[in-house]
């Protein structure tokens, strides 16, 4: 049985509404019927004909029969109903109350012995079942900026430990005139070389498609492409000796170019001073370029399922292959980091028993921000207006005015980051900031300040809101890695404080089996009742997350519940 349903649709051409207008009864459900367009904006997705918005099959709805509905439920959706989305599917609509959330979604969760790729693409052909990734199908991707600034945080910290000098805060002199190696220019890979720039480095990122590489030098991601691994060589001698910080591309197989340049570095060649990878090896059918495969190759066995197992195995060995040369650079004194693509996974069922000798990024850089419920809080100007952003912007510079760390990267993501379909702004704010952030854009919103609602929501990837073991849960203190009621209790607090929509998916990130998560949206529409809900939500969110913290045992963690009240009944 395959699917009867349309997966692709050329004559598609989507793009949010904007402006003051409503097509839907209230801004509540007007919000997320903008949003799941804006998920598939041109700009915004990597192929939306296909309703595919990143992370290899990602999608926004799971057939544009079930898309088309979607909206169709939400212009209908009264103030006291909530629609329910399974896998993409819009399949109930029931009568709640005012303060629950107007949609409830959940993607791609299986019984885990049946959490496989395997059962998954089964039950996909048989159109039962869409890949959520983690914002494509709970719709609050707002491109790759969505990214930039925790692979900022990641690569401004990696430099603060290994090239600091014993500093306690990240600069981005640390970074000069050094360099970072990775690959992946995809919807999440294509943050790694503006954030290397941010903090400082120069950056070498190798990319299989040409058309990935066109996409990141036009949007102002990617500063330049060299013509082949010699002129990258040449490129990064140059602008480190110059102090710069660029971003250079490369087109190539990184299974095939990283042993190379071990090669090379072992005869005497540069070697880089980070090395890290985000290609969408998670998806070895739709994310990883086997060595010997021509991306036309790839792309047709992406359409066959009979190639299915083939391809899968011989990208397996590719990762194998390039997870050894991460680990030969780690021999040489290289730093290396998993971001977070499972690729250490795949290196180890294929053989490579100590893949996992170098360290996930959470583990070694981000934990300390999510002991303090800090992470990637984002807010999207429903008006479609950029100033709605910039004066939001300010704002968050006036309720912070000590946090220069945060000004700090307001004014570079205000000068280097381009808007993908309806403006945005991600700012990792924590416990005690989000709330504040809140409150004063919906007072924005109600005085006229703004010319339009502001819907704020997060990445998946958060400090209370994710299991994942090889990824956010990575070596916990207390080895909780695997345990995923965090993520289910964190998704239950958002249905119960009044979240407008709220997202239950499995194998963001890191592919089946291998995470839970939980995701939340709340619209400041300048009403009393929407301030009392985003009063609750923007505290539990991330208190949640200091809560998940403190009970594995991190002194930071139950130092933050403590400052601001949190009521922890088994820390004393």
């Amino acid at each position: 049985m395959t699917s009867k349903f349309t997966r692709r649709d050329e004559s598609r051409e989507i793009a949010s509404p904007t402006g003051s207008t409503l097509t839907c009864k209230s801004w509540l459900t007007e919000a997320p019927f903008r949003m799941i367009q804006n998920n598939l904006h041109p700009d915004v997705a990597e192929n939306p004909k296909s309703l595919v918005v990143y992370g290899g099959i990602g999608r926004a709805a799971r057939n544009w029969e079930c898309y088309d509905q979607i909206l169709e439920s939400l212009k209908q959706l009264e103030d006291d109903e909530t629609l329910l989305v399974q896998s993409g599917k819009p399949v109930g609509v029931f009568q709640t109350h005012e303060n629950a959330p107007r949609v409830l979604i959940a993607n791609s969760n299986l019984v885990p012995k049946w959490a496989t790729w395997e059962h998954f693409n089964e039950l996909d052909r048989k159109d039962l079942m869409m890949y959520g990734q983690m914002t494509a199908g709970s719709w609050i991707y707002i491109g790759t900026q969505g990214i930039v600034q925790g692979t900022y945080e990641t690569f401004a910290e990696a430099g603060r430990q290994h090239y600091g000098a014993g500093a306690e805060t990240a600069s981005p002199d640390n970074w000069k005139g050094r360099w970072i190696l990775t690959a992946g220019l995809g919807g999440m890979g294509g943050a790694q070389p503006l954030a290397a720039t941010f903090a400082g480095a120069v950056s070498l990122n190798i990319e299989c498609q040409q058309t990935s590489i066109d996409f990141r030098l036009r949007t102002g991601y990617v500063d330049m492409q060299a013509k082949d691994l010699d002129d990258a060589y040449e490129l990064i001698k140059k602008h480190t000796a110059a102090g710069d910080a660029v971003s250079i591309a490369l087109l190539g197989n990184a299974a095939e170019i990283l042993p190379e340049m071990v090669k090379r570095a072992k005869a005497g060649e540069i070697k880089p001073d980070l090395v890290t990878d985000q290609t969408s090896a998670h998806d070895l059918v739709n994310g990883y370029l086997p060595i010997g495969w021509t991306v036309e190759e790839w792309k047709a066995a992406q359409e066959d399922p009979s190639k299915f197992e083939k391809v899968a195995k011989d990208a397996a060995r590719s990762c194998a292959i390039h997870v050894e040369a991460m680990l030969e650079f780690q021999k040489m004194g290289v730093p290396a980091t998993d971001y977070g693509n499972n690729i250490r996974q795949v290196a180890f069922d294929e053989g490579i028993k100590d893949a996992f000798n170098f360290p996930g990024f959470v583990p070694a850089y981000v934990r300390p921000l999510f002991c303090q419920g800090k992470g990637p809080f984002r807010w999207v100007a429903l008006s479609g207006d950029p100033e709605d952003i910039y004066k939001t912007d300010q704002k968050i510079k006036e309720l912070f005015p000590e946090n220069k760390h945060v000004h700090n990267w307001l004014d570079m993501a205000n000068d280097r980051i381009k808007f993908q379909g309806l403006p945005a702004r991600i700012c990792w704010l924590g416990l005690g900031e989000r709330d504040k952030a809140g409150l004063a854009f919906n007072e924005m919103v109600k005085s006229g300040e703004l010319k339009g609602p502001i819907v704020i929501g997060r990445d998946h990837l958060d400090t209370g809101s994710v299991a994942s073991p090889n990824r956010e849960t990575e070596s916990m203190q207390d080895g909780s890695d695997a345990v995923s009621d965090w993520a289910l209790l964190n998704g239950m607090l958002n249905v119960a404080g009044g979240a407008t929509w709220v997202s239950l998916h499995h194998g963001g990130g890191v592919g089946m089996g291998y995470s839970q998560h939980s995701g939340m949206v709340i619209v400041a529409d300048g009403t009393d009742e929407a301030a009392k809900r985003l009063a609750r939500v923007l505290v539990n969110d991330c208190g949640s997350g200091v809560m998940r913290h403190a009970d594995a045992g991190y002194e930071l963690a139950i130092k933050t519940a403590k400052e601001y009240g949190l009521k922890l009944p088994m820390i004393k």
